[in-house]
């Protein structure tokens, strides 16, 4: 479900309390009764960012249906004849760089092949192999080739004149093949460099981002599952994989990815994810995840690393229910239970942070499609690596623009 038909569906139930059940101002909170249980949750309103403690709310860090009957409830009057009118909640808007963001947007294909020949030139050189059969193409024109057919979502077949315009340009020295492009992307070898080609792409910004988060995402496939259909008498169900992400809250920049199989564990991926931003260059002021990730192991790593994780609790969360195999207790993780429950406002206002990996996930899928064509395995995750590499190198587009930086890969 896209997000606009999510917060239509929030936006509706907010309506409905807010008709309905009694939301009351506590001094500076709102009072706004569940309408599952005999629950109450508190509401702040923000200029910038309203705040909530359902678990909706802190699960997914977008507006909540409570948040939406706040508002309802303050433009609600009551008529002469008893009945009750609501007037639609104004939308706020956000200052956009319009100047900036039309530059980027007209210039960016063109950029786009600049920034990723430069990418590219810092692929190692493979050793020639002398013998029989055509001599193959270079990785670093392989790979070119490779991110310019998902930054198209063309098929390989319409792609090819895409790739035409890039030899012309001198950006590759051959035009290969569709197939080929199809089989290089199959090889094991692209993988790893696609994992360092991400993190090179995101290094011009390593002193712009401090506040990062980390969340998954899913891509399906061009397979359906046969089990649900023969178990269950189901319709047809993509399969589907799964990408663990870690991303700039400020510019969306993704500094790390895993890609796996659709059903893998997110809590496994916190650490490494951190630590390959880290380790790339980055300062880790905060880390902010969903309560997916809750763990000691996870507040300590980032602690070590120099910041703060912002991870909310479940509602049974207590100081002495996250202990290791030994039996010992993790001072931090109580330190920051009881940051939850008694500053839980000021908690929030890091957390949601975590809201801005969702727009980077739209950023994605809107621009590149949510679907990978590829059948290969191997292919299927080199290609959400090109889909993350190419949104890399449109977010720092748009940087170049907004915030002057001139990346250099080179160096």
């Amino acid at each position: 479900m896209e997000l606009q038909e999510q917060l239509q569906i929030r936006k509706n139930k907010g309506q409905e309390i807010a008709m309905n059940s009694k939301v009351r101002l506590n001094r500076y909170r709102w009072i706004v009764p569940s309408q599952n249980s005999n629950r109450h949750y508190e509401v702040i309103l923000r200029i910038d960012k309203s705040l909530c403690n359902c678990p909706d709310y802190l699960e997914r860090g977008i507006k909540c249906k409570h948040i939406f009957a706040v508002e309802y409830t303050i433009l609600k009057k009551k008529n002469k004849d008893g009945s009750t009118t609501i007037t639609e909640v104004k939308r706020i808007s956000y200052p956009q760089n319009w100047v900036a963001y039309d530059k980027a947007k007209t210039q960016e294909k063109e950029l786009f092949m600049k920034l990723l020949y430069d990418l590219v030139q810092t692929i190692p050189e493979e050793p020639k192999i002398i013998g029989k059969g055509r001599p193959r193409m270079a990785m670093a024109d392989m790979v070119f080739a490779s991110a310019l057919k998902v930054f198209t979502t063309f098929s390989l077949r319409r792609f090819t004149t895409d790739m035409k315009k890039a030899n012309e340009l001198g950006y590759i020295l051959n035009v290969p093949h569709y197939s080929c492009v199809a089989l290089y992307m199959e090889s094991e070898k692209l993988t790893p460099i696609l994992q360092d080609l991400i993190t090179q792409s995101a290094l011009p910004l390593r002193s712009v981002e401090t506040k990062f988060a980390i969340d998954s995402t899913g891509f399906r496939t061009t397979k359906f599952s046969d089990y649900c259909r023969e178990k269950h008498g189901t319709n047809q169900h993509h399969e589907w994989i799964k990408a663990h992400i870690c991303s700039g809250t400020s510019t969306h920049i993704i500094t790390g990815i895993e890609v796996q199989e659709g059903h893998s564990a997110d809590s496994l991926q916190f650490i490494p994810l951190s630590q390959r931003t880290f380790e790339s260059g980055f300062k880790i002021e905060e880390m902010s995840a969903d309560k997916a990730y809750n763990s000691k192991n996870n507040y300590n790593a980032i602690d070590e690393l120099g910041g703060v994780a912002y991870i909310p609790f479940k509602s049974n969360a207590s100081p002495w229910s996250n202990s290791d195999s030994k039996g010992s207790k993790s001072k931090l993780w109580r330190h920051m239970l009881n940051y939850f429950i008694y500053k839980r406002e000021e908690f929030l206002e890091h957390y949601h942070l975590r809201s801005n990996i969702e727009s980077t996930n739209n950023m994605i899928k809107s621009k590149f499609t949510d679907m990978v064509r590829s059948r290969n395995k191997t292919a299927q995750v080199n290609e959400v690596l090109l889909k993350v590499l190419c949104h890399n190198i449109c977010v720092l587009i748009q940087e170049m623009f907004e915030l002057g930086i001139e990346p250099n890969f080179l160096e």
